[in-house]
């Protein structure tokens, strides 16, 4: 069968319709062209050219051939463009676990950087809890994760992606309304509504570690999973609640959200989590992006 070599050589000849002008072109000399030449006609059992010493031109069975070894030709180079890409993780895909509170704020800015600087990458977004997503990301499932800390894995990486201020949620008509920042001391009486020490865990120990720094013990009465919930339980009065400030992007109508009067120290923490031996080129663009979209943000 013929090589894509004998296709070039043949296209080259064709479009100058001289063999040395083509050899030339090809940066090779005239005997080895004319010896592909023959050698393409003898695979295809057919003659391709005529030739004088005064001209060269094209049989019906070369005017045949031409558009198809064009053809054959760019898609080969189009191949060997899409691999490149990829290599250089220009092409390809990548998926990205997070957790339901960084698609408030971080992920939609990041997620839309991703677009415009890799267009042709396919991303996947999956939606997960941290623990799931360590798990997803041992078992090849995820290639990088925005997970809370902290990660203790021996096989990851792990890097401060997103830090925001928790802020106090604070139900319709509260006596608080209107105030400005609120020490957590002031809310030691008032029903909180706290997080899941399974499935939220790193929110429920934040909360009961900010609630401690003020000298407060809290008054949970309910526990919940996922920061939308807390607010809606918020919004029906059933207590006040300690949300990241992403978290005013929900818009959920009556609640009223407040500064933490504090020393500081009450920052929640998003990170990248991924694996070293990833080898997915891609993946490792979708990462440079996200690293440089790290938001610091004061508490």
């Amino acid at each position: 069968m013929f090589e894509f070599n004998h296709l070039r050589c043949f296209v080259a000849v064709s479009e100058e319709l001289h063999f040395g002008r083509a050899a030339r072109r090809l940066n090779m000399t005239q005997p080895p062209l004319s010896r592909q030449i023959q050698l393409l006609e003898h695979l295809l059992e057919a003659k391709l050219f005529e030739r004088s010493h005064r001209r060269v031109a094209l049989t019906a069975a070369g005017r045949t051939f031409l558009p198809e070894a064009r053809r054959l030709l760019q898609l080969a180079e189009g191949a060997a463009m899409s691999i490149r890409r990829v290599s250089e993780g220009d092409a390809g895909a990548v998926t990205i676990g997070f957790t339901a509170a960084s698609g408030y704020g971080f992920l939609p800015r990041v997620f839309q950087e991703l677009k415009a600087q890799l267009p042709d990458v396919d991303v996947a977004l999956r939606e997960a809890v941290t623990s799931a997503q360590l798990d997803a990301l041992a078992a090849g499932r995820i290639d990088i994760g925005l997970v809370r800390p902290p990660v203790r894995r021996a096989a990851f990486d792990f890097k401060i992606v997103l830090r925001e201020p928790m802020i106090v949620a604070l139900p319709p008509n509260h006596r608080f309304a209107g105030r400005g920042a609120i020490d957590l001391a002031e809310l030691g009486d008032d029903p909180l509504i706290s997080y899941s020490p399974f499935e939220a865990r790193y929110f429920h120990d934040l909360v009961l570690r900010l609630f401690g720094a003020a000298g407060a013990q809290p008054a949970v009465t309910q526990h919940v999973s996922q920061i939308h919930s807390v607010l809606a339980l918020v919004r029906i009065g059933l207590g006040v609640a300690l949300v990241p400030e992403a978290a005013r992007q929900l818009h959920f109508e009556g609640v009223a959200y407040h500064e933490i009067r504090s020393a500081g120290g009450h920052l929640a923490e998003l990170g990248a989590v991924w694996r070293r031996d990833n080898e997915n080129p891609a993946a490792a663009r979708a990462l440079d992006i996200i690293l440089s979209s790290v938001a610091t943000h004061r508490g």
